[in-house]
């Protein structure tokens, strides 16, 4: 799935009245794209910036209103989002404009009313957006571009700079065909105005041609908003609207904060006649829609493949577990199971697939229980073994020529044992998939690349689902079992009449499951008949099925005629959203980049003509004299590294009793194990061991960096060791290993380990003491630099009155007094002399980098700098601090 974006920014208009922005989708290179699949990582809206969202912002504004409807017609649905703002603080400022947005919709525009000037959207090719971003870069503009997402939605931002008294209109359009799952559509708007609203209204207007079945609105804002939201329906439309008042908006009486914050949903299913499907004609295009019910679901056979590595420890296992309880119950005795379990080597509960009987549900739900989550991540050949599985009982005729055979995969990391390339993996499934046989691949968490399991799913005739690492991991992963466990068709056929229809979507599928659809569109040639055929064909249960269904072709374009709140361009709209997105699929699987070419370009003039924003192409805004433009940076160059890199280990000490920092190199060698904290009294410590930087010449500095921190518990006999490589927790009996590419908690005894997907780990000890790794990734092909770890720890650690090292012994501040500053060598900076543990230091006005902050780019603390390896601010000379082992306390007395 794409990234969504507006790259903002935006000029005063009391300076001029033009100026340009873009909406997009991720930007990419042609040389990206060509590397064998690589992988395309979403940027992820973290918890914070969650809880932080608001519609509108800005200091000193009014919103007069706020107003979202939504027209569904045939299941294809086009909303509008609107709001009016003023600033009426008394300075120029900053407006933003948010809305969330499901992700499998597409934005067709964007405007903006500014004090009645209005901004225009249209859809271009992404070139045309490069081309007018290297001319605003020539003269120095830029702007900020803003991805995110959620778990089902999207984020549009858009921000202006306006003068005090402005009156700005924002009005945002996307489309997006509503999908069928469960037996029933469900259509959701994300809404959090984030203040009192004068004016806030929600209407969802639906219009189905034959017929709605039935329609609620479940109460998905709270309690504090039920029964506010009215429905009217008659046989084919109906009206939601939900207009909460003011005083209905706060969360309290006298509250001043809307207590609107959620997801508001609709959901509804439409009458069907029979079996045989719906065939739609409008505007010289068809859809043809296909969701039989009351047949016999066909028997399937099924292995699940789990990832038990270490990176699922805890919560992720836990509720991975819990899903499975529930669907392993769902067996009947006419469907086949096993399950492969993996980690850096593959077990099988059963080497043979069998039945789902009482008995071996018991045992395969007792095996599951006792899943112990280490080791590394060997995807490759789990899933081989899977597939051998399946094609060893359908050589043994155990399958049922009819039956559905599928793997389901689980797992929430990138591979890390054994075949690691992605595209390798993808070229070994896919050589030994049998096309009877399907893959549907779950991938938990943001660590997962979800980029890859979507493509080796769609390779194999399956899907891909995210699951999200929430209370209710263990809902969605059995929500989603559920949308493909009772299988009702194979070898499902949708064919017309020939010289009847041309530009035809997908019309063959190789399965359909019960309480979902099957939907093909198309457009309709001139004809002399007034009807159009639909044929279908597909094996059931014991039945071959042969359905016919018609339509005229202008029945239904003059029902839509008579309806105020109809899309009137259902049709036209929602075959080039299929087509659109079946060619996405494609080109993501294209072998050559010849074949990419080729579907890149059909994209682009689809997406041009429907006024489609895509991953390729993009929304120009502009007013009638565009003279300004500002647009987004591109992302950065993966070859520049995420930091700059500071040369040996720099230590930045935080005296808040004398408000200051005082910064210090230790100039040591490769290999050497210094102490940083020894704590004997709290049974901690903390060692680092240091590794050198690539020689490049024989007379060159060798530079050092931290390679390895190590956090010792001698209570509970627990080492956490981090690497640049990995991370290992051992007790002296187990050694558990984890790689940076997932985020995981891990708690042992009074031990608490938090990984952040490359990025850094946070190690708690007896909830007293916490210790900070930070992980440096450099250009692998630099001449000089290596990863390295950077090191933090608070002030505010519980140590014991024995603590020491070249860290830990500022635990107790000493005292500090700094004067005669003075010019020095250096004139951009200061020197002093600093009185420090009785000695007379020389001492330097300086910076070093702490990246807690900004991990990519650091921000410089100014300091003041101890010369000769920290020599008379530490106690005695830092050789002192070299230790053995990293489990080795601090020698005392020192």
């Amino acid at each position: 799935m794409r990234r969504l974006a507006l790259l903002l920014g935006l000029l005063a208009l009391h300076q001029t009245h033009c100026f340009e922005f873009v909406v997009e989708g991720e930007w990419e290179t042609e040389t990206s794209l060509e590397k064998q699949h690589g992988r395309f990582k979403r940027a992820i809206l973290t918890s914070e910036e969650q809880e932080d969202f608001e519609a509108i912002r800005g200091d000193d504004i009014t919103v007069k209103s706020y107003k979202v409807e939504s027209r569904i017609t045939s299941r294809f649905c086009h909303t509008t989002v609107k709001s009016s703002v003023v600033n009426s603080g008394p300075n120029a400022q900053s407006i933003g404009f948010n809305v969330q947005i499901p992700k499998r919709a597409f934005i067709t525009n964007f405007t903006m009313n500014v004090n009645g000037i209005m901004f225009v959207g249209s859809v271009k090719e992404k070139t045309v957006a490069r081309n007018l971003y290297a001319q605003a870069r020539a003269r120095g503009k830029a702007a900020g571009l803003v991805r995110a997402n959620s778990q089902d939605m999207e984020t549009f931002k858009t921000e202006v700079h306006v003068p005090p008294g402005s009156k700005i209109e924002f009005e945002l359009h996307y489309q997006e065909m509503m999908q069928r799952k469960l037996g029933f559509y469900e259509h959701s708007l994300y809404l959090q105005p984030g203040r009192l609203v004068p004016q806030f209204q929600v209407d969802v207007y639906i219009y189905e041609p034959n017929g709605i079945a039935s329609v609620e609105t479940p109460n998905t804002l709270g309690e504090h908003f039920s029964g506010m939201a009215k429905l009217t329906s008659s046989k084919d439309k109906a009206h939601v609207v939900f207009k909460p008042s003011l005083q209905q908006q706060r969360k309290c009486e006298n509250c001043t904060t809307s207590a609107i914050d959620g997801i508001f949903t609709v959901k509804y299913d439409v009458l069907r006649d029979s079996n045989a499907g719906e065939l739609h004609v409008s505007d010289g295009h068809f859809v043809h829609f296909f969701a039989p019910a009351n047949l016999s679901p066909l028997p399937k056979n099924i292995v699940f493949v789990i990832d038990v590595s270490g990176s699922m420890w805890g919560v992720k296992m836990k509720q991975t577990v819990e899903a499975m309880q529930t669907i392993l119950d769902d067996l009947t005795m006419d469907d086949y199971f096993s399950i492969v379990d993996f980690n850096h080597n593959v077990r099988c509960w059963s080497e043979e697939l069998v039945p789902g009987s009482t008995i071996q549900v018991a045992e395969a739900k007792k095996y599951i229980q006792n899943i112990k989550p280490n080791g590394g991540t060997n995807i490759n050949e789990a899933l081989m073994r899977a597939v051998q599985m399946l094609v060893k009982a359908s050589n043994q005729g155990m399958i049922d020529p009819r039956s559905v055979s599928m793997i389901m995969l689980v797992s929430d990391g990138d591979p890390t044992v054994g075949e690691i390339k992605l595209s390798a993996i993808q070229k070994n499934v896919k050589k030994v998939m049998r096309e009877e046989f399907s893959l549907f691949s779950l991938g938990i968490g943001f660590d997962v690349d979800y980029d890859f399991l979507e493509r080796i799913a769609m390779e194999n005739r399956g899907v891909a689902q995210r699951i999200y690492t929430s209370h209710d991991a263990s809902d969605q992963i059995r929500r989603f079992y559920s949308q493909v466990s009772s299988p009702l068709l194979r070898k499902i056929t949708v064919q017309f009449p020939e010289d009847s229809v041309s530009d035809v979507t997908q019309n063959h599928f190789d399965k359909y499951f019960s309480g979902s659809e099957l939907v093909v569109a198309g457009k309709v040639l001139p004809s002399e008949s007034t009807t159009l055929n639909s044929f279908t064909t597909a094996f059931a249960d014991r039945l071959d099925l042969s359905l016919q269904t018609e339509a005229d072709y202008l029945e239904l374009d003059a029902a839509l005629a008579q309806q105020q709140h109809a899309f009137t361009g259902f049709a036209r709209q929602m075959w080039a959203y299929i087509t659109v997105n079946q060619l996405l699929a494609e080109r993501s699987l294209a072998p050559t980049a010849g074949k990419k070419r080729k579907i890149t370009q059909r994209i682009l003039t689809l997406a041009v003509e429907h006024q489609f924003v895509t991953p390729l192409t993009a929304l120009l805004v502009e007013s009638e004299e565009a003279k300004e433009r500002l647009l987004a940076d591109s992302p950065r160059d993966p070859k520049q590294g995420c930091c700059a890199v500071e040369n040996d280990p720099h230590f930045i000490v935080h005296l808040p009793k004398n408000n200051m920092d005082v910064c210090f190199n230790i100039d040591s060698e490769p290999g050497h194990i210094l102490n940083l904290v020894s704590d004997p009294g709290a049974g901690v410590v903390v060692n680092g061991q240091l590794v050198g930087s690539k020689r490049v010449e024989e007379k060159e500095k060798v530079y050092t960096y931290f390679g390895t921190i190590s956090v010792f518990y001698q209570p509970d006999g627990i080492r956490v060791s981090v690497t640049t490589d990995r991370i290992d927790l051992t007790d002296g009996r187990n050694n558990h290993s984890f790689t940076w590419g997932a985020t995981a908690d891990i708690t042992q005894d009074r031990v608490k380990v938090s990984i952040v997907k490359d990025s850094k780990v946070m190690v708690t000890v007896d909830d007293k003491i916490t210790v900070m790794v930070l992980l440096h990734r450099v250009w692998k092909k630099h001449p000089t630099h290596v990863d390295f770890l950077g090191l933090y720890i608070p002030n505010n650690n519980q140590y014991s009155s024995q603590a020491h090292g070249l860290i830990g012994q500022f635990g107790q501040e000493p005292e500090v007094r700094v004067f005669n500053l003075h010019q020095g060598a250096d004139p951009l900076k200061k020197e002093a002399t600093m009185e420090v543990k009785g000695n007379k230091l020389v001492v330097t006005r300086g910076w070093q980098k702490d990246y807690r902050r900004d991990q990519k780019r650091g921000s410089d603390v100014f300091c003041w700098f101890i010369h000769n390896s920290g020599k008379g601010f530490i106690d005695g000379h830092y050789t002192n601090y070299i230790v053995p082992r990293l489990d080795s306390f601090l020698p005392l007395p020192l």
